[in-house]
């Protein structure tokens, strides 16, 4: 007998993520493709909206592309098939797109759509219980499994929290982390203030405020900009009494440089969800690290996000047949 999660439809909200808010270009309504495999539940999803499911033909203007991976699949049917106008993606994250988006003509490629935002709910809860457990040693002293000697541990109240990445996950995790009283810096392309955090400032100044942060929360695209923004030196500058938590990309974090401030005793904590490489090898050394908690890229089940992405799919169907603005909107030249 194996215990399985309930399926509750309803459970999270669909929310907006940051970004473009207007179509970039105007939008022709048609025939939509649900490649590359026909999920009933999607397909249900473009049709409930009042969308047509047809085959790639001459009169296709949509696509949704169900698969985070086949990138070259995708480039090809867009090549063969320039009529198509809009993609819709199936994850916040684009980042196994991005051969594709350098290849645009931006000005005249398909708008794409993605889940950015959509997932936000599950994501933020799973980093806030990734941040509790880390800060009240749960790890280390579930694995020691013995009595132990001394009451040790750190309390969440009153933090210096930093978030990197404004979208919707750092919303979510703003209003989740209130009760905490924290005092919340969110670190991002520019800065336009983040409602809900005391503070907001541009990844230039991200030394500056990482020196006296007690938590870090990763939570922003993978992009080349963003490749290892926190490594060697940048983790060095954290107190020891720091915890980093990685919901977003592993490629954000130095691997063998949150290995090393953990032998050193220069983190108090490492909460990943997501690892560089991922999955994970069996045999890779961070496994066996008492301060750190691996959770397999499981912040958002499938069972979460399928009805998530149900639901965005029929808002952004509806929104293209009626010539609105769609939801999640990907900036293809910054890659998220």
């Amino acid at each position: 007998m194996s215990l399985t999660a309930p399926d509750r439809p309803h459970q999270h909200r669909d929310l907006d993520g940051s970004g473009l808010l207007v179509n970039p270009r105007p939008i022709t309504p048609g025939p939509i493709a649900v490649e590359p495999s026909q999920n009933p539940l999607f397909v249900d999803a473009v049709t409930r909206a009042g969308g047509v499911v047809a085959p790639i033909s001459a009169d296709t203007r949509g696509l949704m592309w169900l698969s985070e991976k086949r990138a070259v699949e995708l480039a090809a049917i867009l090549q063969n098939n320039p009529q198509i106008e809009w993609v819709q993606l199936p994850w916040a994250g684009v980042d196994g797109f991005a051969e594709i988006f350098a290849g645009l003509d931006h000005d005249s490629a398909p708008v794409f759509t993605s889940a950015k935002g959509s997932y936000s709910e599950p994501v933020a809860e799973h980093a806030l219980t990734l941040a509790l457990a880390l800060a009240r040693e749960i790890p280390s002293k579930a694995r020691e499994a013995r009595w132990a000697s001394a009451r040790t541990g750190l309390s969440l109240y009153g933090n210096s929290v930093v978030i990197i990445g404004a979208g919707g996950i750092t919303t979510e995790l703003v209003s989740l982390w209130a009760p905490f009283r924290p005092h919340i810096t969110v670190v991002r392309r520019h800065d336009v203030p983040v409602p809900g955090a005391q503070r907001t400032v541009t990844v230039d100044r991200l030394h500056e405020v990482l020196a006296t942060a007690d938590v870090v929360i990763v939570a922003a695209a993978a992009t080349a900009a963003t490749h290892h923004l926190l490594n060697e030196a940048t983790l060095g500058l954290l107190p020891t009494h720091a915890i980093v938590v990685n919901i977003a990309r592993g490629s954000l974090l130095d691997t063998d440089a949150a290995l090393s401030a953990l032998r050193e005793e220069r983190l108090w904590g490492l909460g990943l969800d997501v690892t560089d490489p991922e999955p994970l090898p069996a045999d890779h050394p961070l496994w066996d690290e008492p301060r750190c908690v691996i959770t397999s890229h499981s912040a958002d089940t499938p069972l979460m996000t399928a009805h998530l992405l149900a639901t965005r799919i029929s808002d952004n169907v509806a929104a293209f047949l009626a010539g609105r603005d769609l939801r999640g909107i990907v900036d293809t030249r910054a890659g998220y």
